[in-house]
């Protein structure tokens, strides 16, 4: 829509669409730097896809690392980053990244809100590569009790890291406990859990934790500073004047179509297109498009749609935040995550045979999967694995609920070859890599994939053996789950450069207009950096963007 004959019903210095955690903290930039912001979401509830989330927050040297003593030379930050994305992405991108992650997060920790801890331990997903940290760079928000958002707590998007009689737990919680029966940390955090569900019926807390907690805390934050957010705010369409630039939105809000001018410029943080149809068929690869998403339901494309509208270009459309799942039978989609670590299991294509690492980073497994066409695979472990380990959140040693079986995803045989008949795969390919894996596993080495090899794989493996990802497989009954490619979101999005601003397919910018999150095509390309490698970026290019549109250079940190 044209500027020439529109009539402004708001303004604010910035616009900001969406209200995950590269939008907030945009808002809260602006603020501190003096201009006024508005946060317009579509959804009824705040937080986006970040409020989803497992939370983790990737952003290397930020003062929470610092604080454990951690300073990483920006030369080993940059190695690793060139070793992921392999030329994918522009230089100036990662060097706007690296060297403004750190001050993204102290503006934030500028709020008494904003508190975090490290997550130790949790790997890099590729800490053999040069740059890359065993120990990890991940940190995440502590827990919060939401009663303190007061009216604001009704409206805060749920996420799936508080369990039942209102049990939460953290990020290594969820580490320690699924070694519940195996280690006495998991026994510890077992005792604690049982704690924290008695001591929250007496003091009547409501406890989050992960993505949620971030989300509530930014809100705060956002309270504090008197940033209005708008819900059930939907963008139509941006406004640009003659010149091309764009100077503000069309919304539709309480039925009614508002105008709102952002007379330094709009940033768009939708989120990706993770639950438009139409978009997942025509841009992602044959096997990942059916919708088995993760992110907020609202991501629908909207902001990638509006960019392209003015002629924004578009990169990494065929990729994904891609995670391997299993489709529970009420329609959830639950991912796959320390499941694949555990040992006395392997997961085969139709074809009965391994195609690759199944304990690598979830994307990773994911590209071998849809490159190989092993679309849906097959989740096998023996009746020890079932006792020891949860799945698909299933305690360890608790029934398979009957409504697995009867929706086709899972299955239980006597022995393997049999397993192999119920799941469809041939019997004797499937017990020939059986044998050979139980071979592996007595070695203590995967020959074949190098399960095991990586701090990453081992993380959520048993340290009691070997190879915290190895053991046989034998000793019946056995267990055969159908797997599906999920995602946490889509990757691809608005081309954009260091400042944050979108440019045209001939580079230039489109000026006006910002954007953050899963709008952009990933700075991270088809790769995933380590834990909060999605939020991460999200939250720096949200604070660069703010910068800009002040005019306020951003500099090396």
């Amino acid at each position: 829509m044209s500027a020439a004959a529109q009539e402004w019903d708001h303004e604010y210095d910035l616009v900001i669409v969406g209200s995950g955690g590269g939008g907030m903290t945009a808002a809260l930039t602006a603020h501190d730097v003096g201009m006024s912001s508005l946060i317009v979401e579509k959804g009824k509830r705040f937080g986006g896809s970040t409020a989803v989330s497992g939370g983790g927050i990737w952003i290397p040297n930020n003062p929470t690392l610092k604080a454990h003593g951690h300073n990483d030379s920006r030369e080993s930050i940059r190695s690793y980053l060139d070793a992921l994305t392999q030329g994918r992405v522009p230089g100036e991108r990662l060097d706007a990244f690296i060297d403004n992650g750190p001050a993204a997060m102290e503006l934030i920790g500028k709020s008494k809100w904003m508190k975090f801890f490290w997550t130790k331990g949790y790997s890099d997903y590729h800490p053999e590569y040069e740059g890359g940290r065993p120990l990890g760079r991940s940190i995440e928000a502590k827990p919060f009790d939401t009663r303190k958002l007061g009216e604001d707590e009704k409206y805060q998007r749920p996420n799936s890291m508080k369990g039942p009689l209102g049990l939460w737990i953290t990020a290594k919680d969820y580490h320690d406990l699924a070694m519940a029966k195996r280690t006495w940390a998991g026994r510890r955090a077992s005792l604690v859990a049982a704690w924290r569900v008695s001591s929250n019926m007496v003091r009547r807390r409501h406890m989050s934790t992960g993505g949620r907690a971030l989300a509530a805390r930014l809100r705060m934050a956002l309270k504090d500073a008197g940033i209005p957010l708008w819900l059930k705010t939907t963008m139509t369409e941006l406004v640009t004047d003659e010149d091309g630039r764009v100077t503000g939105i069309v919304a539709t809000r309480d039925g009614a179509t508002v105008r709102i001018r952002g007379r330094k410029g709009v940033l768009l943080a939708t989120g990706g297109f993770d639950h438009n149809q139409e978009m997942r068929d025509k841009y992602l690869p044959k096997g990942g498009q059916e919708d088995f998403a993760m992110g907020a339901r609202e991501n629908t494309g909207d902001g990638i749609r509006a960019g392209a509208s003015v002629g924004g270009a578009l990169d990494l459309m065929d990729d994904a935040w891609w995670m391997p799942a299993v489709r529970h039978p009420a329609g959830a989609v639950i991912p796959l995550l320390s499941e694949r670590c555990i040992p006395r299991s392997l997961i085969v294509g139709q074809d009965g045979r391994r195609f690759t690492n199944e304990s690598a980073p979830y994307v990773n497994f994911v590209h071998d999967q849809l490159e190989g066409g092993h679309v849906p695979c097959w989740f096998v472990m023996d009746a020890k694995a079932r006792a020891r380990y949860p799945f698909a959140q299933i305690l360890p040693g608790a029934p398979i609920p009957k409504a697995f079986y009867d929706a086709g995803i899972a299955f239980k045989a006597d022995s393997i070859a049999e397993l192999a008949g119920k799941i469809g795969v041939p019997a004797d390919a499937l017990t020939e890599t059986v044998q050979t894996f139980n071979g592996y596993a007595r070695a203590g080495k995967d020959a074949e994939f190098g399960r095991g090899d990586s701090a990453y794989d081992r993380y959520y493996g048993d340290p009691n053996l070997k190879n915290p990802n190895l053991d046989v497989i034998e000793g019946g009954p056995y267990y055969g789950f159908r797997m599906e490619v999920g995602d946490l979101g889509t990757k691809g999005g608005l081309v954009s450069d260091e400042h944050a601003r979108v440019l045209r397919e001939d580079g230039s910018v489109i000026e006006g207009l910002y954007v953050t999150g899963n709008s952009s095509a990933s700075v991270m390309g088809n790769e995933y950096a380590g834990p909060g490698a999605t939020i991460g970026p999200s939250i720096v290019f949200g604070y660069i963007a703010a910068r800009h549109a002040a005019g306020k250079a951003a500099g090396r940190s």
